[in-house]
């Protein structure tokens, strides 16, 4: 079995795709590329596809929501998702980065690249909000379907319970719901 010589994907993401690729970082020996929301799947497409890089495994999808700071390259971004792609063929990694302006959290679907990308776009969707635009089933998957907001975003509520100690017993006892004696 011949296997072609791996390429570098920065350099090779950044001759064939032009001006899609904003930033690259390397750091701590993982390469990431910072691309436009819109150009995720055309990038995606290229890294899986091209001779010599061979990233055929979606491994993860993450989303991050940096409020109350902006970020990205372009200083519009509230939240960001992160595609992280292995190759099999070459044993390397690469994370692909796309910044979502808080208005407007929408982002395409890598689906048609890997159906593992179903189960994964719709937890983002779930937990922060993220739409994945020409996704086959956009729809909950961890909360019920009326479920309002998004359990994972910075700004939602914590909802948490005050933990009872022996000196606020009293306090926590008086807004328990306990059944009432007849």
């Amino acid at each position: 079995m011949n296997i072609p010589q791996a390429l570098d994907p920065i350099a090779s993401a950044r001759e064939a795709l032009d001006d899609t690729v904003l930033e690259s970082k390397v750091f701590a020996n993982e390469t990431t590329l910072i691309v436009r929301r819109q150009d995720v799947a055309r990038v995606a497409r290229f890294l899986r596809d091209t001779s010599g890089l061979v990233y055929n495994y979606l491994s993860d999808i993450s989303a991050v929501d940096y409020y109350p700071e902006v970020r990205g390259p372009e200083g519009d971004g509230r939240f960001a998702v992160s595609y992280h792609l292995y190759s099999m063929l070459y044993n390397r990694r690469i994370r692909l980065k796309a910044f979502l302006p808080e208005d407007d959290p929408v982002v395409p679907t890598v689906t048609v690249l890997w159906q593992a990308a179903n189960w994964l776009e719709r937890e983002a969707f779930d937990m922060m909000g993220i739409r994945f635009e020409g996704h086959p089933d956009m729809r909950r998957l961890l909360m019920p379907a009326d479920w309002d907001g998004h359990p994972h975003r910075r700004d939602y509520p914590l909802g948490y319970e005050t933990i009872m100690f022996s000196f606020n017993k009293d306090e926590i006892n008086q807004h328990k719901p306990y059944a009432k004696k007849d």
